[in-house]
């Protein structure tokens, strides 16, 4: 699982629909929330949080270019490779953040995935999850 700390930087919401912008250093990530009103009302503006997301839920593209409907890219560094018959974790560097996803070793093949290479991951906003820190 990876994990990001951050703060609420933005949130728009609408009825059970809460569409939540988490800063995390320089970057900006986004997750689509679901859930009562009630719920979502208990996020705040500069809430700190956690951002949650799987390793599978990281797709990975190279020379991307064009627009894309996906908020959250994350350019990174490949730093780490596990390849295995069937499946590949590639471990990014995001200017000292550190990102892990798992794709499929015919993905990795495709892409030449090799150690040094610049790649973006990128996550849908509906599979990133927040989760609030609690405050020492």
């Amino acid at each position: 699982m990876n994990t990001l700390t951050g703060y609420i930087a933005a949130i728009e919401a609408h009825g059970s629909v809460a569409i939540v912008d988490v800063a995390v250093a320089a970057h900006h990530f986004t997750a689509t929330l679901l859930g009562n009103a009630e719920h979502l009302a208990g996020w705040e503006i500069g809430q700190a949080v956690r951002l949650l997301f799987k390793e599978t839920e990281v797709a990975l593209a190279k020379n991307l270019s064009g627009q894309i409907s996906m908020r959250n890219r994350l350019p990174g560094i490949v730093i780490k490779l596990e390849i295995g018959q069937v499946l590949t974790r590639v471990v990014l560097d995001m200017q000292g953040i550190q990102i892990r996803s798992v794709i499929t070793s015919r993905s990795a093949r495709s892409l030449q995935i090799a150690l040094g290479d610049t790649v973006e991951g990128l996550v849908k906003s509906n599979e990133m999850s927040l989760l609030a820190m609690e405050v020492e």
